[in-house]
């Protein structure tokens, strides 16, 4: 039952965590580098706070799948908080984040990549701790889905920025 045991998994947690961690710190040096040009978008700083959340819930739930010992329905459990807090916080942020004279794709974009890069990391939480409906199987898509987004977003705040 390779989907809802982390036996077999370990490699793949130890190598998102580390890119997770990586990826992270890069986000932040490319924030830091056009600070200025980020807080002057009104919709920027949100977006570059929905990016690290994202990558840190992708550091956060391959962190608790090498924690030895754990029984399923715990570990779907706790990553099933890491997961929810990802996906919920943003859309708050995201409530009313509609900056008047922006193209409506910008924030269209933004509300779709958030949902695509958090509800499989959410369904895989869940199925895990029920223990149907695909498991682990589901993270793996999940945290592929979240640095898509972390990089999409990191290349609206380094390059289209600039512009």
């Amino acid at each position: 039952m390779h989907a809802y045991a982390t036996a077999g998994w370990e490699n793949f947690f130890v190598a998102e965590v580390g890119a997770a961690a990586a990826l992270t710190g890069l986000l932040f040096v490319a924030v830091s580098i056009n600070l200025a040009k980020v807080l002057e978008n009104p919709q920027l700083p949100g977006r570059a706070a929905e990016s690290i959340l994202i990558l840190l819930g992708v550091l956060a739930t391959a962190t608790l799948g090498l924690v030895p010992g754990q029984p399923r329905d715990r570990l779907g459990l706790e990553m099933l908080g890491v997961t929810l807090v990802v996906w919920i916080l943003p859309m708050t942020n995201q409530r009313g984040g509609r900056v008047p004279g922006a193209p409506p794709y910008w924030f269209v974009t933004r509300i779709l990549t958030h949902q695509v890069a958090t509800l499989p990391m959410v369904a895989a939480a869940a199925s895990l701790a029920v223990g149907a409906g695909g498991g682990l199987y589901w993270l793996a898509a999940g945290t592929i889905l979240s640095f898509g987004a972390a990089m999409l977003n990191a290349w609206v705040l380094l390059v289209e920025i600039q512009r």
